[in-house]
Formats: C-alpha cells, sequence, structure tokens
C-alpha cells in the first residue's frame, strides 16, 4: 500500500507540473518576446526602443508641403553654413570648398550606405543626396501634421535625421517606411532602422503595425544594434 500512494503521488506530481508548463501563455510561442528566441530584447537597444514607439494608422497626407518644414537646408545651428553642406562635410570624404569652409564642391561618398558602393560628389552635378531617412511626408502622415512651424523645420534638418546617399536609389526610395522600403545594402538595414526608430522615438512619429513588425524582423537578425 505504501508503495502504491508513493506511485499515484509521484504520477499526480508529473501530470500537474505538465499541466502547469503547457499552460504557460506564449511559453512556446515562436518569436514571444522582443528579442531573439523569444527572450526579451536588452535595455538600450533598438529592438527594445521599438516597443516604446505609438502604433497607429496612417492619417492623410492632406495640406503635406515640403515648405511646411520651413526653407530647406537652413543654418540651424548657427555654424555659418547650411545643413545641406554640413551633412556634406560630414559624409564625405576628400572634401574640396567653393570658399574655403561652407559650400562643399566635391568629395566622395566612400561606401554608401545604401549600395555600399562608392559615389562622387561634384557641386552642380551630384549623384549624392541628402535623403531624410524618415521622410518628411511620412512623418506629416504620422504626426508632423499637428506640429508647429518650428518643430518641422528643427526635424527638416536634424542630423540625426539626414544621410548623404546615392541619388538614384534615394529617389527610389521616395517617402517609403520600413515596410515598404529597404536599402538594397543589406549590411546597413539595421543601422537604417535603428536611426528610424531614434528618430521617430525624438519626435513623437508614430508608426504603423505593418511598419513596426518589418522593423522587428530586421533588428531580430541584430538584436544588439543599438540606436545612434
Amino acid at each position: 500500500m505504501l508503495t502504491y500512494r508513493r506511485t499515484l503521488t509521484a504520477s499526480a506530481l508529473a501530470v500537474a507540473a505538465l499541466l502547469t508548463t503547457s499552460c504557460t501563455p506564449g511559453a512556446d510561442a515562436p518569436g514571444a518576446g522582443g528579442g531573439a528566441g523569444g527572450k526579451p530584447a536588452a535595455r538600450g537597444t533598438a529592438l527594445a526602443a521599438v516597443d516604446t514607439l505609438t502604433v497607429k494608422g496612417r492619417a492623410p497626407k492632406t495640406g503635406y508641403e515640403r515648405e511646411k518644414f520651413g526653407r530647406a537646408w537652413v543654418d540651424v545651428d548657427g555654424n555659418g553654413c547650411g545643413t545641406r553642406d554640413d551633412i556634406l562635410k560630414r559624409d564625405l570624404t576628400g572634401v574640396r570648398f567653393t570658399d574655403g569652409r561652407c559650400k562643399v564642391a566635391s568629395g566622395t561618398l566612400a561606401e554608401d550606405p545604401y549600395t555600399g558602393t562608392a559615389v562622387t560628389y561634384v557641386r552642380g552635378r551630384s549623384k549624392v543626396d541628402i535623403d531624410h531617412v524618415v521622410a518628411l511626408s511620412d512623418a506629416w502622415q504620422k504626426g508632423a501634421g499637428k506640429w508647429d512651424a518650428g518643430t518641422r523645420r528643427r526635424f527638416a534638418n536634424d542630423p540625426l535625421n539626414l544621410l548623404a546617399v546615392d541619388a538614384v536609389t534615394n529617389r527610389r526610395k521616395s517617402d517609403g517606411d520600413a515596410a515598404t522600403w529597404l536599402p538594397p545594402n543589406k549590411a546597413y538595414r539595421c543601422a537604417y532602422v535603428a536611426r528610424q526608430i531614434a528618430v521617430k522615438k525624438k519626435y513623437g512619429v508614430w508608426v504603423t503595425a505593418g511598419e513596426r513588425d518589418a522593423m522587428k524582423r530586421v533588428l531580430r537578425t541584430c538584436p544588439q544594434q543599438r540606436l545612434p
């Protein structure tokens, strides 16, 4: 009888343990949690930051005009140079000037982030664009339509949101978000998405559900990617 009771007790405990494990919500769900293998995303990573962004539907593009974000490439930091030239100086190598310190005459984008190739810049016939990583039109449809003029002007000239890139590729991107466009250079996709997240977090620009999911798909391949 004692042996029977011990066997029964052991069996009951085993069944209870099995039921507890199998009923834990999401325990075996693929991709449960933000990180790889279902683990929560590490604090400070771009993957963790995705879930701090507001998720909403895209608002109408009605009323959007480039001019709503202020005159292009103004000198917002007071250094005497327009924002476009500031970014060219930051991102190009072998820079030469037309006036000594501001207007960039030529240089080389040694490794275009969007294609991974070298692109030559010559003022007036440039193959280099300055891209808004989060496009102004995209921002307009996800919160910027309600901003004051000063905030839009800062957003349009914020170095965090600006990159010197291959002009042809940039124009193919148009105003796409992460759900509709990613750089052909796959090695840059993690950094690209992290920069978009950093910009949207800074300015409170929301994301669509599809955009958030696309960002997570990219970042799950590089879960330790940090925000710029």
